[in-house]
């Protein structure tokens, strides 16, 4: 019985039955703002609503990681290396630029949706996959390199089952941190057509509607602290098995 003592399996079970409760609690939400004609959000279901925004988390994150791992890969190769300071400018650079303001450049390119709100979470996210990668990948030691090529492992052998073994932990330290960032952020989705947990507070904060707010920010707090969660539980069992 030792799962259930896991606060993890209880922060589960509290943001399922937060999503699949607040369709009903519109007498809580009438008499804690008796003032609000409508004091519960029925627009979208929630749980629509929340497959939505973990739509644009996955796909913004997925596309961070393969960049991010990817280019961090390149620029610690030896033709690579005279990029490294240029391509950190320019990712550091991209996450100093508002996510509105990526919005406000993507939609007249890409129209309303979800697909501009991908690539302002791309942006945002990137830098700490990058800055993952690249820790990850400098400490793996000059050592641990000399043994695999001494081995006889080619270059892409050494680089999978060598260097980026060493370098996980710490990579995915960065996409924890890239993950958690999005969730947040991707709240502002709603400001361009696409679905998400932010779509209560955007329609609440320009409605005065403080129960819409609510609402939705706790779904979006909740799904955070969960993921948070999920990942230190991915990195430590990481560590474990590297030892």
């Amino acid at each position: 019985m030792r799962w259930l003592k896991d606060p993890l399996l209880w922060l589960i079970v509290l943001f399922m039955a937060l999503l699949l409760g607040l369709p009903y609690s519109g007498p809580l939400f009438a008499w804690w703002f008796p003032e609000q004609a409508r004091p519960l959000y029925q627009q979208e279901s929630f749980l629509q609503l929340a497959l939505a925004h973990l739509f644009l988390v996955v796909t913004a994150s997925a596309l961070a990681l393969l960049v991010g791992v990817g280019g961090g890969v390149l620029v610690t190769r030896r033709a690579g290396r005279r990029f490294r300071p240029m391509v950190e400018t320019i990712v550091a650079a991209g996450q100093t630029v508002p996510p509105v303001a990526v919005l406000a450049i993507a939609v007249p390119v890409m129209g309303f949706g979800a697909w501009p709100a991908v690539v302002a979470l791309l942006l945002y996210g990137l830098l700490p996959i990058l800055q993952g990668t690249l820790a990850g990948l400098d400490s793996v030691p000059a050592s641990s390199r000399e043994i695999a090529d001494g081995v006889g492992m080619s270059t892409w052998q050494r680089l999978w089952q060598v260097e980026l073994a060493l370098a996980a932990p710490v990579i995915l330290a960065g996409v924890r941190t890239s993950v958690i960032v999005n969730i947040g952020t991707a709240a502002i989705a709603s400001t361009v057509g696409a679905e998400s947990l932010g779509s209560p507070v955007i329609i609440g904060l320009s409605g005065f509607n403080t129960a819409y707010v609510i609402q939705g920010a706790l779904l979006v707090a909740l799904l955070a602290i969960v993921s948070d969660r999920l990942f230190e539980r991915l990195q430590r069992w990481l560590s474990v098995s590297g030892e």
